[in-house]
């Protein structure tokens, strides 16, 4: 093949000419190539090889070639020459052809975006193997953003192994194109920068500078004439260094890399140079430093691949000082650029680089007519010019033309250097460094790239930032107005919304919840000042009008498209980082700080005020966006003025969070949250993504300095800042979208990752409250994310045991809210392949470090069963830990980033979002937000645990206490329903039957009863374990209320047991009493009935008048019953003392028991308790006797006041005492005196159990009585009397009597005197579980769905209502109160639309129903066949339905037979009679029903009462706060804490303060965040800090308010009824807050909806 084709193959045409681009194609040969005839030596050829040589193709590896995939493209070809065809905007079909191979045609030109990159998905995360060429530059984009040095490796197939099956001994391959599946690297960043949008090019750019890449400088369009400075791409590339002559004071400069004035040194090389310039360039700036390539050059992977098209590319990079003479080669910063391809071929880039250049070094071999011309033209400018000659063997044709050109540049001998052929390379590069330096020290000519603008646009070249004019003149404009203003000046003027206000704000805030500063003043009083200053300061806030700065930022963030919005942003970001005053004022002051706190003595002062100034003097991007969100927090809720233009913003702030740009969280500065501006931006995010906004959130925490920012920027490729000139505090959050790929795998939408400061700063670790400050940091993003990276430093390990304190601390409180997150430890420089195994020990140390902090941090939250830090969080040692190496891999600035770290943050990537597995559930954002804000909240408490309040976790606790009550209801109803059949079954024992039967029979069903419970006690755990399996409803933030509610499932079951065998104990008492009664009533009746046979006897063979028989029949009577005995009346004194004796079982007291005397004379006056009811009373003083003797006078008065409302309502049942009602009245005692103070004698108990016992034994013996008259055997004979007489009229007048009459009339009596009552008693039975259905299935079934909505329902009308009595009654005796207003509550609802009425009917039809199919069955006999139609079988057929019935109702058998007494009829026509009193007796019945209003009778009589059912769904453990008297919400009865929505001013309790008497206007919530301090019995009169209530009150977690309006509802009745409240509680009236006087009775009941958190 002709040395002429070597020479042009795969070269472009250079410029086109005008009647060739009229045509739309032309070819043009390069003006620099000439023909050559005849060939070299293959010597010469061998030795022509340089880094960018391009090979011959074989011609039939030419055909292979893709072709360009467009139809108007077309190759001419010949031996000699290849010519390209050039479209019209100078594209080249080799530049459309590479870029179709490589899967980029559709991005170009600039169409990839740089939000696809940082996209979440399978490229992002998995290190795929490369097996096709269209997955090279997702590779090396995705290797390139982890900081991946390695990315340049990847530019051919993976699955290649060409060497392995190549003939060896195949010279042709050695000339062969081996491109097929390879790429050369440059050529691929040639086509990703073409490719790339502006930002992008930007972000590569900065991202090859980390790895100490070279640069594109001059990007070539695909054709060598056309090429663009990359000044835009560059700008971002800010770098650090020291000079020298900054070594000793130990400064460093820091700027962005285009601004830097520095020398600038080209390396070009002509065409026939077979010597490596690329690889010479690396051995200058590798010199002291392992050798890195910071060029690519022929030596490396890909480095001999032909170039398609990247030649006329000019690569630039800088060297750098790091201040320490051994290590650098040049004093100060040197910029290299290096032009791939020969001058010729790349004429306009030569001469715009050599123009603009300190110094150009031309590298050649020899020099050819066409180059000589080139070089000999630069003569004016020689001093520029330094020739690097590679002399070889056998040269001497080359030399003499070398030779010639040297001779008319008249160059001097050290603008020469000849690498000979025993020299190598790195003798030669110490020879060029020498120049180098030589040619520093005689510098006039530094270069800023930023000034080559003007020099490229004269050339022809193109710029890139052209079009980003109109942005730059914007930001300019804006960052203009700083003048000569000092910057703390200018933010007063321009961003005035953060300044002091707003910081005061934040401390008014704090102050609000910790009350460290109140003083003499009230609690209440003061918060009202605080709230009144915040109240001001908004007011200030938001009369500022829009600045001119701001005015200008909002304008042209509005305006602009999503591209324009980032070009402005980066102009304001590049204007701001050059404000000279800003960056020297800050250099100094950061230089000043760091020489205070190095000091021996701190002055904590200075270094105060040095760290209020340096914030002061930093102006960056994030403090307009700052601004902005001030604008909108303030306006919004101000002035409406402005509320128009800024009403989008929201929205604009939405759609660059989604742009990837960070949004403040935390600022930092303040240490404040704009909540309102937040949660409006996440809030539109949630929208413009269709509310599909699952989140990962993810953060890193770690000593400042160690790597926590650059950790997330090479796990995900952003750019959070990490420059030391950061000086804005706080947390920012960025979104990152998760590919559509990996959002089932990932199971969200979104990582948000949160970059905070860096915990133990050391300046601000020298400060009062910086600890605290770390300490609010972690809790509130630890609390926000999913996953915590806790990033160790092993160098800091002092440092670093804070950081892991305040984590533990911050891991502890998630736990005890429910929140668990994952937790990773990076150590950082840990390297070598058994780092892991010889860390084994630094692990373990890890362990026991944390196990030691986690035992103190418990301790400290009074959590004293967490002893290990496993049992807070899922850990293992080995998944749970990860060692990287360091970042450096050598000395910076001048060192790569290691390979090994960022392989070791791309393998931890992979296993945070592929691997793990979450315990919370998958927050979308406004379930973040609520986070956000109870969290922030509660860190401005300083005691976290006490003051956490969340909607997220109120609401999955109440959405959990409803279902545990719709299953409580269920457990209840079950055992109620079983309970009745067999109360039923022991009611319908045989008379005859022993009684010793019936025992034996209520002892098995108390058996049964046992097992019932318990199968419902496990159904009912089963359901609650399934209900925390379930996803949904954040059931993970409930957790530990899971065993809470275990253990009152348990409760629940004893009770319910101890319930059901009172019961049956209760059913076969009244079994005996029925008995008894029975047995009388059998005897006379069997009397009865033989003297009426006989009178009839006697008086049938005469005729008598109705007025005779009747006669007759009353002396007969008077004889049988004269003689009839009552029922014998139970001692229920006696039996009550009984019960209260085995109470006091075992305590020593019975001596005090013995002489009691008559107990219905105990309790008839006032209870009065005195000093004989208190310990060692002479020791107290005058106060102290007072408080304990108006505590128990209370405590006595509310459990009288509670029994004897039980015993009334026990009355009103009218069953018979039993010794049950006692045990239940004492058990009711005890639990109320179950927290009575330790300073109260037993006799206390005593006198007031006496006292309740004194008063129920005259109620119950009322009872009782009442019972026995009753059910006086006299009296139920009584009732059958007119029966009686009946018959004997019918059967003395029988042959003029209708038999189809008396066979109705006797099935009447059957149903009205047997039948009936037992049907009404059924109804009866079953209609309380009825009524509660009825009511939980309504529309007031919310009322009774929890205890919270309960306490809302009942508070609400009470407020409606406006009775003061009413809220008496509600506050001192809540428990009756609660009871009556339930009971009013059912009455109107079974009075509306006569519900009791349908409920009633409902019932009766099933009970006529079964009496009715049991009539029909009892038709038959034994065998199945009809009973015979005659007298006997009526006997048998009523038998029969007994039977059918008997699990339904008890049919009285002495009824029966005193009904059916001489009767006259056969079965049949009974049967149809019977049928019909039966219909009769369900209309009779529908009508009683339809007439009766008597609700309240009803509900007294039923078994099941609803009240008491609803009751015990609402009322819980009955515990109420100590100080402001509010009853416990939490769900189950057996909980370990007490807590409330709202608790009250404690005045309303009935606390006053000594001396005045005023009641305490004070909330509960206020001071136990406060400085303030109680006293009362328990704690045996001393004073104690209200904030270690827990020390007294271990069970009660006073929560703070959810706002300041959630405790509106008692501030405003405590004002409305403040002189009244003081008259019931003997005292004078609270000193209540003006502020407080303003609330109107609208305000209250929204404070009431946002509390209980109503909708």
């Amino acid at each position: 093949m002709s040395p002429s084709t070597t020479s042009t193959s795969g070269t472009e045409c250079g410029h086109l000419t005008q009647e060739a681009d009229d045509a739309g194609v032309g070819c043009a040969m390069n003006p620099c190539m000439k023909k050559k005839e005849g060939n070299t030596s293959s010597k010469s050829s061998l030795s022509r090889k340089h880094d960018s040589e391009t090979k011959a193709q074989r011609p039939e590896q030419r055909k292979q070639r893709p072709t360009s995939p467009l139809p108007s493209c077309e190759s001419m070809k010949d031996d000699s020459k290849e010519c390209i065809i050039l479209f019209k905007d100078g594209q080249s079909a080799v530049l459309l052809n590479f870029l179709s191979r490589l899967g980029l045609g559709k991005f170009y030109p600039n169409k990839l975006t740089l939000q696809s990159l940082l996209e979440i998905n399978k490229n992002s995360i998995y290190d795929e193997t490369v097996e096709s060429l269209e997955k090279i530059p997702w590779c090396f984009l995705r290797k390139l953003f982890q900081i991946n040095t390695e990315c340049r490796n990847c530019t051919q197939l993976s699955n290649n192994d060409d060497d392995e099956n190549s003939d060896l001994f195949d010279f042709d391959l050695d000339t062969a194109d081996d491109s097929a599946d390879k790429v050369n690297p440059l050529d691929l960043i040639v086509a990703l920068f073409l490719c790339a949008d502006s930002f992008l090019q930007q972000e590569m750019a900065l991202k090859m500078s980390m790895c100490q890449f070279s640069v594109p400088l001059l990007l070539p369009h695909g054709n060598n004439s056309q090429s663009t400075l990359m000044l835009w791409a560059l700008r971002d590339i800010v770098k650090e260094w020291r000079p020298h002559d900054l070594s000793k004071s130990k400064g460093f400069v820091e700027g962005s890399i285009v601004q830097a004035d520095i020398p600038f040194f080209t390396f070009v090389r002509l065409k026939n140079c077979s010597l490596s310039k690329s690889q010479v360039l690396n051995h200058v700036l590798s010199r002291g430093q392992q050798n890195h390539n910071i060029f690519i050059h022929r030596d490396m992977k890909g480095g001999t691949i032909t170039k398609k098209i990247a030649k006329g590319l000019v690569e630039v990079c800088w060297f750098l000082p790091c201040g320490r003479e051994n290590l650098d080669i040049f004093p100060g910063p040197v910029a290299f650029a290096n032009l791939r391809g020969d001058i010729c071929e790349s004429l306009a880039q030569f001469k715009f680089i050599f123009q603009v250049s300190t110094a150009t070094f031309v590298f050649l071999d020899k020099v050819e007519e066409n180059e000589h011309k080139i070089l000999t033209s630069l003569q004016y400018v020689k001093s520029k010019l330094f020739v690097v000659v590679n002399r070889k063997e056998d040269s001497r044709e080359d030399m003499m033309s070398v030779k010639k050109t040297l001779t008319e540049l008249q160059l001097p001998n050290s603008s020469v250097r000849t690498k000979d052929p025993q020299v190598n390379v790195a003798e030669l590069s110490e020879k060029l460094c020498v120049s180098i330096k030589k040619s520093l020290s005689n510098v006039v000519n530094t270069v800023i790239i930023e000034n080559m603008l003007d020099k490229a646009v004269e050339l022809g070249l193109s710029v890139d930032k052209n079009k980003t004019d109109e942005q730059k003149e914007a930001a300019e404009q804006i960052v203009k107005g700083i003048g000569v203003r000092s910057i703390p000046e200018y933010k007063k003027q321009q961003l005035p919304l953060q300044g002091d206000n707003w910081k005061r704000l934040s401390q008014l805030d704090m102050e609000e919840c910790r009350l460290n500063k109140a003083g003499d003043i009230g609690l209440e009083e003061y918060k009202s000042q605080l709230q009144e200053e915040k109240q001001q300061i908004r007011k200030e806030q938001s009369k500022y009008k829009l600045s001119r700065a701001m005015k200008g930022l909002i304008v042209n963030l509005s305006k602009c498209d999503k591209e324009g919005r980032g070009f402005f942003l980066k102009w304001m970001k590049f204007n701001l980082n050059a404000h000279s005053e800003s960056a020297i004022k800050q250099s100094l002051l950061r230089n000043k700080l760091k020489e205070h706190c190095e000091r021996m003595e701190k002055d904590v002062q200075v270094i105060a005020e040095l760290d209020q100034a340096l914030l002061e003097s930093s102006l960056g991007v994030e403090h307009y966006m700052r601004e902005m969100g001030l604008i909108y927090e303030f306006s919004i809720n101000g002035s409406k003025n402005t509320a128009d233009e800024i009403s989008c913003l929201p929205g604009l702030a939405a759609e660059m969070l989604l742009d990837g740009y960070p949004l403040e969280l935390l600022d930092g500065d303040a240490s404040n949250i704009p909540e309102r501006w937040v949660t409006d931006v996440l809030m539109e995010l949630h929208k413009k993504v269709g509310e599909q906004s699952r989140l990962l959130v993810l953060t890193v925490l770690g000593v400042q300095s160690t790597g926590k920012s650059t950790l997330l920027n090479t796990m995900f490729g952003v750019q959070f800042p990490v420059s030391s000139g950061r000086c804005t505090r706080g947390a920012y959050m960025l979104f990152l979208k998760v590919g559509e790929d990996m959002k089932h795998e990932l199971n969200y939408d979104f990582i948000v990752l949160i970059d905070t400061e860096g915990l133990k700063s050391p300046h601000l670790s020298q400060l009062e409250d910086s600890y605290e400050h770390d300490n609010q940091l972690a809790t509130f993003v630890i609390g926000l994310s999913d996953v915590t990276i806790i990033n160790v430093a092993m160098e800091n390990s002092t440092e670093m045991k804070d950081v892991l304190q305040i984590a533990v601390h911050a891991f502890l409180r998630m736990k005890e809210i429910g929140k668990k997150p994952i937790c990773h430890f990076v150590h950082q420089n840990v390297s070598g392949v058994s780092a892991h195994a010889k860390n084994l020990t630094e692990r373990k140390h890890l362990l026991d470090q944390l196990n030691e902090m986690t035992q103190i941090a418990a301790e400290m939250e009074r959590q004293p069963s967490i002893k290990a830090f496993t049992d807070v969080l899922d850990y293992d040692m080995d998944k749970n830990n990860w060692n990287i190496p360091g970042l450096w891999h050598g000395t910076p600035p001048m060192a790569p980033v290691n390979t090994g770290y960022s392989e070791a943050v791309a393998e931890i990537k992979r296993n945070l979002l592929v691997k793990t597995t979450r315990s919370n559930e998958v927050s979308q954002i406004p379930e973040f937000l609520e986070w956000i804000k109870s969290l922030w909240k509660s860190v401005k408490y300083e005691n976290f645990i006490f003051s956490f309040r969340n909607t997220l976790v109120a609401q999955a606790y109440d959405n959990l206490c409803k279902e545990f009550n719709e299953w409580e209801w269920e457990f209840r109803k079950e055992i109620i329903s079983w309970q009745t059949q067999a109360e039923l079954e022991i009611l319908n024992c045989d008379n005859e039957s022993d009684i010793l039967d019936w025992i034996t029979l209520v002892k098995s069903k108390k058996s049964e009863a046992s097992e019932k419970i318990a199968s419902e006690e496990r159904k009912m755990k089963e359901k609650l374990t399934n209900y925390y399996k379930k996803k949904g409803q954040n059931v993970n933030l409930i957790k530990k209320y899971k065993i809470e509610f275990f253990k009152s499932i348990s409760s629940l079951a004893k009770e319910i047991k101890y319930s059901v065998n009172n019961k049956l104990d209760c059913a076969l008492h009244m079994r005996k009493s029925s008995k008894e009664v029975q047995d009388i009533h059998k005897k006379y009746r069997c009397v009865i009935e033989q003297q009426v046979m006989k009178l009839l006897s006697d008086c049938k063979n005469y005729k008598l008048s109705d007025e005779q028989l009747t006669e007759e029949f009353e002396k007969m009577w008077t004889e049988v019953t004269v003689n009839v005995g009552g029922l014998k009346e139970q001692n229920i004194s006696e039996n009550i003392l009984i019960n209260l004796r085995k109470n006091f079982l075992n305590r020593n007291v019975n001596e005090e028991l013995q002489n009691i005397g008559d107990l219905t004379e105990i309790g008839r006056n006032g209870f009065q308790a005195g000093n004989e009811h208190v310990k060692n009373a002479k020791t107290f003083n005058v106060f102290r006797k007072k408080d304990i003797k108006i505590y128990l006078q209370t405590t006595a008065d509310g459990v009288i006041e509670s029994c004897r409302h039980s015993v009334v309502e026990i009355v009103k049942t009218e069953q018979d005492y039993h010794e049950t009602l006692t045990k239940e009245l004492l058990d009711k005692i005890d639990e109320s005196l179950k927290d009575i103070s330790k300073d109260v004698k037993i006799k206390f108990e005593i006198d007031l159990k006496l006292h309740i016992c004194g008063i129920a034994s005259r109620e119950f013996l009322k009872m009782h009585q009442k019972f026995l008259s009753d059910n006086d055997p006299r009296t139920q004979l009584e009732k059958h009397k007119t029966q009686y007489l009946s018959d004997f009229f019918d059967s003395y007048k029988l042959r003029s009597t209708n038999k189809k009459d008396h066979c109705q009339h006797k099935s009447t009596d059957l149903v009205q005197f047997c039948i009936k009552p037992a049907v009404e008693e059924y109804i009866n039975r079953f209609l309380g579980i009825d009524i509660v259905d009825e009511i939980l299935t309504s529309s007031h079934s919310a009322e009774y769905s929890s205890r919270s909505s309960f306490q809302y329902n009942i508070q609400e009308e009470l407020l409606q209502k406006d009775d003061f009595d009413s809220f008496v009654k509600y506050l001192r005796n809540y428990e009756i109160y609660v009871k009556d207003w339930i009971f009013q509550h059912i009455k109107k609802k079974m009075l509306k639309d006569k519900t009791l009425c349908k409920l009633k009917n409902k019932n009766l039809q099933v009970i006529v129903d079964k009496i009715t199919a049991a009539l029909e069955q009892a038709t038959k006999g034994p065998d199945g066949v009809q009973l015979p139609d005659n007298n006997e079988s009526i006997t048998e057929l009523i038998s029969n339905m007994r039977k059918c019935l008997i699990k339904d109702i008890s049919i009285s058998e002495e009824d029966e037979k005193t009904t059916l007494f001489q009767i006259q009829s056969t079965c049949h026509p009974f049967i149809i009679s019977l049928k019909m009193s039966i219909e009769d007796m369900k209309k009779q019945l529908q009508e009683e029903f339809s007439k009766s209003e008597d609700v309240t009778e009803t509900l007294n009589k039923l078994p099941i009462k609803p009240q008491d059912e609803l009751f015990k769904r609402v009322f819980g453990c009955g515990q109420r706060c100590t100080f402001c008297k509010v009853p416990c919400e939490a769900g189950g009865k057996d909980h370990d804490t007490h807590h409330a929505a709202v608790h009250r001013p404690q005045g309303l309790g009935g606390y006053r303060y000594e001396g005045t008497e005023k009641l305490v206007e004070t909330l509960c919530t206020t001071s136990v965040h406060s400085e303030s301090r109680f006293r009362n019995s328990d704690t045996n009169g001393e004073f104690h800090p209200y904030k270690d209530y827990i020390k007294y009150y271990p069970d009660w977690l006073i929560l703070p308010d959810s706002s300041t309006e959630a405790s509106d509802y008692w501030k405003y009745v405590l004002v409305q009824y403040n002189d009244r409240f003081a008259q019931e509680y003997n005292a004078e009236p609270a000193d209540v807050p003006e502020a407080w006087r303003k609330i109107t009775k609208e305000q209250a009941l929204k404070g009431l909806k946002d509390a209980f958190n109503i909708k």
